[in-house]
């Protein structure tokens, strides 16, 4: 059985479904059936099997990979986390006054006179 590290297309357990199936479309049979026999034996999502069984015969009828790296980015991969926080003086809300915990003098609290 292929191990997840020696998959043709990198991090393919991460790949969305729409950008999984754009990508099989640059593997040749070889690949392809390796990609197909790892989804069998683990996820075995009917639209990705479907895709790739429709494709493998494609490419067993002559198709033709299309070309083009499967490893690059593409515009469906998940972006990644930014670094650091967009958070400054700017961008903060109003200073909160907190619970008095019965403080008489924290005006966030109406005292009743009387």
């Amino acid at each position: 059985m292929t191990e997840h590290d020696q998959l043709p297309l990198p991090d393919y357990d991460h790949l969305p479904v729409e950008g999984l199936i754009s990508r099989i479309r640059t593997l040749d049979a070889t690949g392809l059936q390796t990609l197909l026999d790892y989804e069998k034996a683990h996820a075995d999502r009917l639209q990705v099997v479907l895709a790739m069984q429709n494709r493998l015969e494609s490419l067993h009828q002559g198709a033709q990979p299309s070309g083009g790296d499967p490893a690059a980015a593409a515009a469906d991969d998940p972006v990644p986390a930014s670094t650091g926080s967009k958070v400054s003086e700017a961008t903060t809300g109003p200073a909160m006054n907190p619970p008095s915990q019965g403080d008489p003098t924290n005006p966030a609290q109406p005292r009743s006179t009387g």
